[in-house]
């Protein structure tokens, strides 16, 4: 049994490196397919990255239900460092989850599993934090869209192999729809639903 004081801590220093993780973050969103870098926190819990983890620390409060996968929740550490640090509840049900939390991308649920907003709320749709084995090597992808000046080329390994066909759906659902940032240990990739991405090949 892990006690509150064995818990990985959070920032060093929560303000600061709170709003330099929404600041990277919001660049992410703002720039889609642009790598860019997290103040990594000194130690995480489990199965989660560091990156992920200050995304928590800053973005996950009692507001903001979550969604685990299997990778997550089974790791009694991250979900008690989650509800110490952010205070966040924890739900079953995707459909109600702000953000997932998502540390296996082979085990990814279907998306419709997770909430897509409405015509009236559409920003009330869960956001994926996946957790991927690279953003700086892999297959190329393409992508176009608001933010991007052309084309902007993404290199990545990310799991599952058709994380960008099944992400296609934003297209049809659009205002609504899935907003996800990958994570690679302390490097994030935003893929906003406005983002259209086409596989380049290897």
């Amino acid at each position: 049994m892990t006690t509150i004081a064995e818990l990985p801590p959070g920032f060093a220093d929560k303000v600061l490196s709170a709003q330099s993780t929404f600041r990277s973050v919001m660049d992410a969103m703002a720039r889609p397919g642009s790598v860019q870098r997290i103040v990594p926190v000194a130690g995480t819990p489990g199965p989660m990255m560091r990156g992920t983890a200050a995304i928590a620390l800053t973005l996950f409060d009692h507001d903001t239900p979550l969604w685990l996968d299997a990778g997550m929740s089974e790791s009694s550490d991250v979900v008690k460092w989650l509800k110490f640090h952010t205070g966040a509840p924890v739900v079953q049900d995707s459909s109600i989850a702000a953000f997932a939390l998502i540390a296996e991308g082979t085990a990814l649920p279907p998306l419709e599993r997770f909430a897509l907003g409405s015509s009236e709320y559409p920003d009330r749709s869960t956001t994926l934090i996946l957790q991927v084995d690279g953003l700086d090597a892999g297959r190329s992808f393409e992508l176009r869209g608001p933010g991007i000046d052309g084309v902007a080329t993404l290199q990545a390994t990310i799991r599952p192999a058709d994380l960008f066909e099944r992400l296609s759906v934003n297209e049809a659902l659009f205002p609504r729809g899935i907003d996800v940032v990958l994570v690679s240990d302390d490097s994030v990739v935003a893929i906003p639903r406005t983002t259209r991405v086409a596989n380049k090949g290897s």
